[in-house]
């Protein structure tokens, strides 16, 4: 394989760009100048859209990956807990109207429906 194919190979950033009409455009240059083979061409140009599929994927998870720790340390809520604090919300919503209705509570501490964490009422001890 020719030095220029082997450089074209360890450019990864570039072949996360390419698309294959150009990689394919590169590799028939190539065939022409007598780089390599035209037997070749088909193989190069497979090896080529994989390694910039690679490249390219190498570059969404670190991208990803840096999102993730900057939300994280500027304290910004998980998904998880977003919908974790809507169903919160919701249940005390359903709770306010039942008292302004002056309907009886389902439950008499509305946080008992929401909070995983808490099962029993503060001072209040179980027979577990």
């Amino acid at each position: 394989m020719s030095d220029l194919l082997k450089k074209a190979l360890s450019l990864g950033i570039g072949l996360t760009v390419a698309s294959k009409e150009k990689v394919e455009k590169v590799v028939d240059d190539l065939v022409k100048k007598g780089e390599i083979a035209p037997s070749e061409s088909k193989a190069v140009v497979s090896k080529l859209i994989e390694r910039g599929e690679e490249e390219r994927s190498a570059i969404k998870n670190m991208v990803q990956e840096q999102v993730r720790r900057v939300l994280k340390e500027i304290d910004v809520p998980a998904g998880s807990e977003v919908d974790s604090l809507e169903q919160r919300i919701a249940v005390l919503e359903q709770r306010v109207v039942q008292l302004e209705s002056g309907k009886p509570a389902v439950t008499a501490d509305p946080a008992a429906e929401t909070n995983n964490y808490r099962t029993h009422a503060p001072g209040e001890t179980t027979a577990e």
